[in-house]
């Protein structure tokens, strides 16, 4: 990374720092050490059937089998070597958009696509230290910077260069990234793509099931600012367009009601189609620390593909 910096203005090099810093403590942090591996969803495929033997666990008895031949089966099943994930952050102009500040550096800006880096890195941190394969794609109207997957030691240092290029001044288009990355991934694996999802939302939801009907599991992480969330302002404010729209002058307080109604009805249609289709969304505020977030999504969603897989064998 030694190379890649001496190319970065003081600033550049002071948030690609902190990233590094803040993503190394939360991974040393609460989550280090409580996930052998926070993300598999696929770690245990079914191999085969054998006959039952004294001694085997019942929950793995394969009824269906019996009801067709009057005999005892159980199912066996392989680990997989690891998991494969493709991490896919938004680099797209409505990303470089932030209110709020690096802690201890009031300075330094903190945007919705630092607080990607942040989370995206975290998680990279945690698989590769878990044996797991990672890549890294930033996108905005396409692939911008690519990291292919790879478990190698030297992979989070990888990562680290590429998001060290910041936003870019280009609009969202998501679903032609994930159709070509579905035509890319040969073995099933994971996505997680870290957007503001400002972005054509029906085009993405159906790029999702193309990659949800290949078999690969899809995981919405939602980064929105409190400034969009919330809307905090009074009195006359303007209010400046990007990937193309216009600006626009007025009074916060007179749309403020019709404006969290619509964006909180946009932000639940994402979820609940994300839920429909059996993936995880969450969502991802820049003013919240992402370490709490992050373990408490890794530690519930461990506890149900436990109940899931329990459920599978039974």
């Amino acid at each position: 990374m030694a190379n890649q910096q001496k190319h970065l203005r003081p600033d550049d090099l002071a948030r690609l720092k902190l990233l590094e810093v803040e993503a190394r403590s939360i991974v040393e942090g609460w989550i280090s050490g409580r996930h052998k591996s926070p993300l598999r969803g696929f770690s245990v495929e079914f191999a085969e059937h054998r006959e039952y033997a004294p001694g085997d666990d019942l929950r793995r008895l394969d009824w269906k089998v019996f009801g067709r031949t009057s005999k005892l089966h159980v199912k066996q099943f392989e680990q997989e070597t690891n998991l494969t994930c493709q991490i896919l952050v938004d680099a797209s102009e409505s990303m470089g958009f932030g209110t709020q500040c690096w802690q201890d550096h009031p300075e330094l800006s903190y945007s919705k696509f630092d607080h990607a880096a942040v989370a995206a890195v975290s998680i990279a941190h945690l698989l590769l230290q878990s044996g797991d394969s990672v890549g890294l794609t930033l996108y905005g109207e396409e692939a911008l910077s690519q990291v292919p997957a790879s478990g190698k030691s030297d992979q989070l240092n990888t990562m680290l260069e590429v998001f060290s290029g910041g936003a870019r001044n280009q609009k969202t288009r998501l679903a032609p990234v994930l159709e070509s990355l579905a035509g890319k991934m040969s073995r099933r694996g994971i996505v997680l793509v870290f957007s503001d999802f400002l972005d054509n939302t029906d085009a993405v939801i159906q790029s999702i099931r193309l990659l949800v009907h290949r078999g690969h599991e899809v995981v919405a992480f939602h980064v929105l600012d409190p400034m969009e969330l919330d809307l905090p302002l009074d009195g006359p404010v303007l209010f400046r367009g990007v990937e193309g729209d216009p600006n626009l002058d007025t009074d916060p307080a007179t749309l403020k009601k019709d404006y969290l109604e619509k964006l909180e009805a946009w932000r639940a249609g994402i979820e609940n189609n994300m839920t429909r289709m059996g993936m995880d969304y969450l969502l991802l505020r820049t003013d919240e620390k992402p370490g709490a977030r992050l373990a408490a999504y890794l530690r519930g969603r461990a506890g149900r593909k436990l109940r899931n897989k329990q459920g599978g064998r039974s």
